[in-house]
């Protein structure tokens, strides 16, 4: 009885450290896969097995099971000291009883506890599942993308309130400028830009406080110039006045009175000085004159009756006349208009006409318009009709020129003329 028991004790002790050993080397196995859970500690209870077989070896094994539960990595060690103890004690059983098999017991016990052993490795590919787990890390990796987002929010709120920064800014540029447009004011008064002018450079009220009896001929000569698209233009004019023997009856009925004062009108819109240069000539130039708004009224009669005996026609001698004095009493370039008074043709029509050329030649700023007395069938003005300098033209007037109406006239003066 003694032997048997020690037989039984010693395959009981065999069975249990190789149970322990499986159970290690699962141990080992397991944890690797399935570290992260909580499942594997229930796997030690896959050594009951062998209990039933043999109850006897259970007492005897309740110290060594603490054993393999241990997860500290000795534990294969102790395992492998326990074969070799194992091993020794086998050696001295078969050598005292060379009858019994050991290897009946060994060869069932290690197949199932292998087979037992995927058993938890099945168990770790539901367990992959976790895996996923990660995927929420990316997730909240994006989370602070939206604070991203919300970072420049507060960025835009500055570039509002730079905004209102440059709002005062302009606010002080509209002040400086009141200041410089009042001196600015008094000098466009005095000199307006030639060219830019849209009013006449003599007011209205002006020329009634010191000429109202040009009121009528002024209206007419504004809404003559507008016509024309002449409204603002800025230019000397010149009256030039035929003294021949001819000539006596228009001095007389005051023809050439109202032809003066017709032209001082129209100069009141082209002339800042709102004056007037007279040019008297005949067999050669008699005298001149000025109007004025001021000195006007039956200058033309005072002039004429202080030069003496009226003479022949020499528009050349009045058209070089002119030309010296507007060349010495105007800015170089300055625009002129010249209305040439005449009742005939020149006496000398070969330097009339040279004359003509020269200036167009030599002042092309000067227009010459030529305004006939007289019949208008007179052959005397065929000389006009076929002049062809491009700085003249000729208005008829007929034989009773002061009947002709300040619209009429001005039609005739400015057909041509564009400065």
């Amino acid at each position: 009885m003694g032997i048997l028991t020690l037989l039984r004790n010693a395959f009981g002790r065999s069975r249990k450290e190789r149970a322990a050993q499986t159970e290690g080397a699962t141990q080992e196995t397991a944890p690797a896969v399935t570290a992260p859970e909580p499942k594997l500690p229930s796997q030690p209870a896959a050594p009951a097995e062998p209990d039933p077989s043999e109850p006897p070896a259970q007492p005897e094994a309740t110290p060594q099971v603490p054993e393999p539960r241990s997860e500290s990595t000795p534990a294969p060690a102790a395992a492998s000291t326990s074969t070799s103890t194992s091993t020794d004690e086998h050696d001295l059983v078969k050598a005292a009883f060379t009858n019994i098999t050991v290897p009946k017991p060994t060869d069932p016990e290690p197949e199932p506890q292998s087979e037992t052993a995927p058993e938890p490795a099945a168990e770790p590919q539901p367990e992959a599942k976790p895996d996923p787990q990660p995927e929420p890390k990316p997730k909240t990796e994006p989370q602070p993308d939206p604070k991203t987002e919300t970072a420049p929010e507060p960025a835009a709120e500055p570039q509002s309130e730079a905004e209102p920064a440059p709002t005062p800014a302009p606010a002080p540029e509209p002040a400086p400028d009141p200041a410089p447009t009042e001196g600015e004011a008094e000098a466009t008064k005095a000199t307006p830009p030639e060219g830019t002018a849209q009013k006449p450079a003599t007011s209205a009220a002006r020329l009634r406080s010191q000429a109202p009896g040009l009121t009528t001929a002024y209206k007419a000569a504004g809404a003559a110039l507008k016509k024309h698209g002449l409204t603002g233009t800025r230019a000397r004019v010149h009256l030039v006045l035929d003294r021949s023997a001819s000539m006596r009856a228009y001095f007389k009925d005051g023809s050439a009175q109202a032809l003066a004062e017709q032209t001082l009108a129209l100069a009141a819109h082209l002339d800042p000085e709102a004056a007037v240069h007279v040019t008297f000539f005949s067999t050669e130039v008699d005298g001149t004159g000025e109007l004025t708004l001021a000195d006007h009224e039956n200058k033309i009669d005072e002039l004429h009756g202080a030069l003496g005996r009226m003479g022949r026609t020499a528009y050349h001698a009045a058209v070089e006349a002119v030309l010296a004095h507007h060349a010495e009493h105007a800015p170089p370039g300055t625009p002129a208009l010249v209305v040439f008074q005449t009742d005939g043709a020149p006496d000398a029509k070969t330097p009339a006409t040279q004359s003509l050329t020269d200036a167009a030649a030599n002042h092309p700023n000067v227009h010459f318009s030529f305004v006939a007395f007289g019949d208008p069938e007179n052959k005397a003005f065929d000389y006009l009709r076929r002049l062809k300098t491009g700085n003249a033209s000729h208005f008829l007037a007929g034989e009773t020129p002061k009947e002709l109406t300040d619209k009429e006239l001005y039609e005739g003066v400015l057909a041509t003329w564009r400065p």
